[in-house]
Order: structure tokens, then sequence, then C-alpha cells
């Protein structure tokens, strides 16, 4: 039953039921997620924007996400690309809160730090 291609992490160990693993690329789209739905965030790096989303698959929302795993600490690094005319250092405090919040209520895992990579500035063609 266990794959040994997917990196999983042990979120809830109860001897009753059983054991609940989590992999990183769930957290990793977790992560994207949060991300991408902070105003001023034009996509991910890797151009993976909402409206692809649905064509590609959720496996495409962790492009752009790097995690690293240690027991119950997580350290994600985003490399995003940014709208034009949004505050930079304001637009990634918010990422940065989101993508903490996200994970940590939905894994029980602890964020350590949310590191953030402008990639690129996107124009709007209105």
């Amino acid at each position: 039953m266990e794959n040994t291609e997917i990196h999983t992490h042990v979120i809830q160990n109860e001897e009753k039921f059983g054991e609940v693993r989590i992999a990183d690329e769930v957290v990793a789209i977790i992560a994207g997620l949060a991300a991408s739905e902070v105003e001023g965030v034009a996509s991910m790096a890797g151009n993976v924007t909402r409206d692809l989303i649905g064509k590609l698959g959720m496996k495409s929302l962790s492009k752009g996400v790097k995690i690293t795993m240690d027991d119950r600490t997580v350290w994600v690094a985003l490399a995003i690309n940014i709208r034009y005319g949004y505050n930079v250092p304001a637009t990634c405090t918010q990422i940065q809160e989101k993508v903490k919040t996200a994970i940590e209520t939905m894994t029980g895992l602890e964020v350590a730090e949310v590191n953030i990579k402008i990639v690129n500035v996107q124009m709007d063609n209105n």
C-alpha cells in the first residue's frame, strides 16, 4: 500500500484507527492555492493561473512551490509572478500569512517559514 515514489510524513498516529500520512505534493498544493488567492498575485512561477487549473489539473498548483519537511515542521518556498501596481512587501506579507494559516489549519503541521521569490511582474492587458 505504501508508494516509495511519493515522499510522505505522518500527521496523525492513533493506535485505534491507524496512521494518517500526507504527501509533500499535497502540502505544496495547499500552499499554491492559498498564495494564488491573494490579490496582487498574478500566478505561481510556471504561469499556472486559476484559468489553467481546470485544464491542467490540481497537480499543476504545486508548480513554483518547494516544500521541505522535518518531522512536523514545514518550510515553504514560493516563486510567484506579481501584478504590476501592487505593493510588494504588503502583498508578500499577506501571502505568508495566508499560506501559513492554510497549511497549519488543514494539516496540523507547524510552518516555520514561508519564503517568497518574486520572479516576474505581470502587466494587465486591459
